[in-house]
């Protein structure tokens, strides 16, 4: 755990301790939502593009538009390769019980909108659930939103 939030120039010159070339792309995930920190974000992917040339994701809740209180997609434009968003449900009242947004009953729609605003200026958006939390009727009904906003569905392994 760390300390502080670690600035922009921090986290580049960390950068400097790893050889990239033994990794396929660069994730910003984990330990939080990192669209809480969107403009370091961009930030940081701008120097890892310029640098090194590595595709970028970023694992989110989708929730980045309501945390910034603005439209988030067209900032990742040429920026971010791939996004991949947690559905974790097909409907909003157990997406809610399961996440616990502080954004409330809205949580579920303004992900989905995300998603359908992400899929315009990033390449690989996926919407993904978590294998043997869902039924397979639910599951389909997760493949069929993802069909509908034109965005790839991924069930992703249970993990320990």
């Amino acid at each position: 755990w760390l300390k502080r939030e670690p600035s922009v120039e921090e986290i580049k010159k960390e950068f400097e301790k790893f050889d990239l070339s033994q990794f396929e792309e660069v994730v910003f995930c984990g330990f939080g939502e990192p669209t809480e920190r969107f403009d370091d974000l961009i930030q940081v992917a701008a120097f890892v593009k310029q640098t090194y040339g590595k595709p970028i994701r970023i694992n989110t809740n989708g929730l980045g538009n309501l945390i910034n209180n603005r439209n988030i997609a067209p900032d990742m434009k040429n920026m971010i390769d791939t996004i991949s968003i947690s559905l974790n449900t097909p409907n909003a009242e157990k997406y809610l019980e399961l996440t616990r947004s502080k954004f409330g009953q809205i949580s579920f729609q303004a992900m989905l909108n995300f998603a359908g605003e992400a899929k315009k200026y990033v390449p690989n958006v996926v919407l993904s659930t978590v294998d043997t939390t869902l039924t397979k009727e639910e599951e389909a009904q997760c493949s069929s939103i993802c069909r509908n906003l034109g965005v790839t569905y991924r069930i992703r392994p249970w993990e320990d």
